[in-house]
């Protein structure tokens, strides 16, 4: 199945998600947290974890996915940017739209990639955030398309001003998944083997999840509301279970980099990590 051509640029949405305090909570418990930062999982306390805009866009996700006609079996989430323009309510009504606006073709047997965009509107009126990812599908590349321009990254050469570890739980995927994003491959045991892996992997946007629970940790404790905007690529998979590591550079005011490793190979599962933070303009 090629990729389809005529759904670049095609308006996507409006897609509508109502949420309550108990989706913001049951999404902060599948990217980790509990009593240790129980204001994102308390109804009395509840702030809101940047991160959980991803959670209202997953049907969006799927159209992206079903639109462009990728191979299912061969997708994983390459690059997620989140631009923060309004601090998310504890509970709303959530309004998307996007389209899918780019493919890359990285060549024959190198998969492809598609890109999308969206932007999310409360209830309220306000415009809370942008989002621009990329998905990579393994199976699709050699269509004759351009290459994604090539991005230069470095990390300071020096120790990180912060490191936080954690170990996601064996059943993390069980529990994040009830956040909405529902893809096989993160529960189906025949379904991860077919698509390469020993078994179940981790969400990948579980994971950012953690990472954004540290960055918010160490840069902005207590105020998530200040998160302005977080960009990664995700570049290994991860196994449940699997202990990680964290590591974040502040390069100057509201500005960090960071990266995710897995702690028992010591490879980069989630790179080129960008966190910019501070007051957001009224």
């Amino acid at each position: 199945m090629a990729l389809n051509m005529d759904a670049l640029g095609k308006k996507i949405g409006p897609i509508t998600k109502d949420y309550v305090w108990r989706d913001v909570a049951i999404y902060a418990l599948g990217v980790g947290a509990g009593f240790s930062d129980i204001e994102y999982c308390w109804e009395r306390k509840l702030k809101v974890i940047p991160s959980f805009s991803i959670a209202s866009i997953f049907e969006f996700l799927t159209y992206i996915g079903l639109n462009s006609g990728m191979n299912l079996a061969g997708i994983l989430h390459g690059e997620q940017e989140l631009i923060f323009h309004k601090p998310i309510p504890t509970k709303g009504s959530l309004t998307t739209e996007g389209a899918i606006t780019k493919y890359y073709d990285k060549g024959e047997g190198k998969g492809a990639l598609v890109i999308g965009e969206s932007d999310t509107f409360h209830s309220n009126g306000e415009k809370l955030f942008t989002s621009i990812l990329s998905v990579f599908s393994r199976f699709d590349g050699g269509f004759g398309g351009e290459n994604a321009p090539k991005v230069t990254f470095v990390f300071p050469e020096r120790e990180p001003d912060f490191v936080m570890e954690e170990t996601p739980d064996v059943n993390q995927p069980l529990l994040y998944r009830l956040s909405g994003d529902l893809f096989d491959i993160h529960v189906d045991e025949a379904f991860a083997k077919m698509a390469g892996f020993e078994r179940p992997i981790m969400h990948g946007l579980c994971t950012f999840g953690f990472a954004c629970r540290a960055l918010i940790h160490h840069l902005i404790p207590g105020e998530p509301e200040k998160a302005r905007r977080m960009a990664c690529r995700f570049s290994k998979p991860l196994y449940p279970g699997v202990p990680i590591k964290t590591s974040i550079w502040k390069t100057e005011d509201g500005k960090a980099v960071w990266q995710t490793v897995n702690c028992e190979t010591g490879e980069t599962v989630i790179t080129n990590g960008i966190f910019e933070y501070g007051d957001i303009p009224a």
